[in-house]
């Protein structure tokens, strides 16, 4: 299947289509017996990605199962960076069962893909387990993976506040980086809201630009969110052990 049947010239004119179709087609025509389908995910299958031909390719090798096909890579091919996820298809579909503290970021390439291959529909099938799967989540899962992306972020504001005061500003910024990515995928579990990718979710978030102060802020204000749905951040020893 070529994914650009019909397709405008945006897509004739990226390179990155053309690479992914031909690792695509290498993986079929090398490890035809294993792979179930193969798949773009990421900005690039939206439809409206806006790399002009500079951004990575995503790309989805789904197998029959464990250890098929090709190993899992990244290389740049004809310019354009390829990273390479393979998977069995049983392996994938449980993970798209499972609400982690990362489902903000992981979310969108189970729900979006373009098929370069899938004969059998596989990729509706993920679609639709992940769908479902969310449509029955209780609102504690999504609490309880947000404390989780909380903690994560606070720890990582408050290094970044230490380095600052000891002028180690290279690592403070790359630490505050950190937070802000944190305190968008909290948000984004608190609302159920998941993202293209890091960039998407710090942009859509309002946190690309925020500062020390702003993240903290934002923190606090998360902290307390989790607090009225059941559970502060902070708790005793006996809270730890409970879990």
């Amino acid at each position: 299947m070529d994914v650009r049947d019909g397709a405008d010239e945006t897509y004739l004119d990226d390179p990155r289509w053309t690479v992914a179709e031909r690792v695509a087609n290498a993986a079929q025509r090398r490890f035809p017996a294993d792979v179930l389908a193969v798949a773009v995910h990421g900005p690039l299958a939206h439809g409206d990605d806006d790399g002009g031909g500079d951004g990575e390719v995503g790309l989805l090798v789904v197998t029959y199962r464990p250890g098929g096909g090709p190993p899992a890579s990244t290389r740049r091919v004809d310019g354009v960076l390829v990273d390479l996820t393979v998977t069995a298809a049983d392996d994938y579909l449980r993970q798209a069962q499972v609400i982690t503290a990362l489902w903000p970021l992981t979310a969108d390439r189970y729900v979006t893909t373009r098929a370069l291959h899938d004969p059998t529909g596989w990729l509706r099938t993920l679609r639709d387990e992940h769908l479902g799967r969310l449509a029955r989540a209780r609102p504690a899962e999504f609490s309880t993976a947000a404390r989780r992306a909380w903690y994560r972020g606070s720890a990582a504001h408050a290094r970044a506040a230490r380095l600052a005061e000891w002028y180690e500003t290279d690592q403070a910024l790359l630490m505050l980086g950190e937070a802000r990515l944190a305190a968008a995928t909290v948000h984004g579990l608190l609302s159920r809201t998941y993202f293209r990718d890091p960039g998407d979710a710090v942009r859509r978030t309002g946190l690309a630009g925020a500062d020390m102060t702003e993240v903290g802020a934002v923190l606090a204000r998360q902290a307390e969110e989790l607090a009225a749905r059941g559970r502060p951040v902070d708790g005793t020893v006996d809270d730890l052990l409970d879990g």
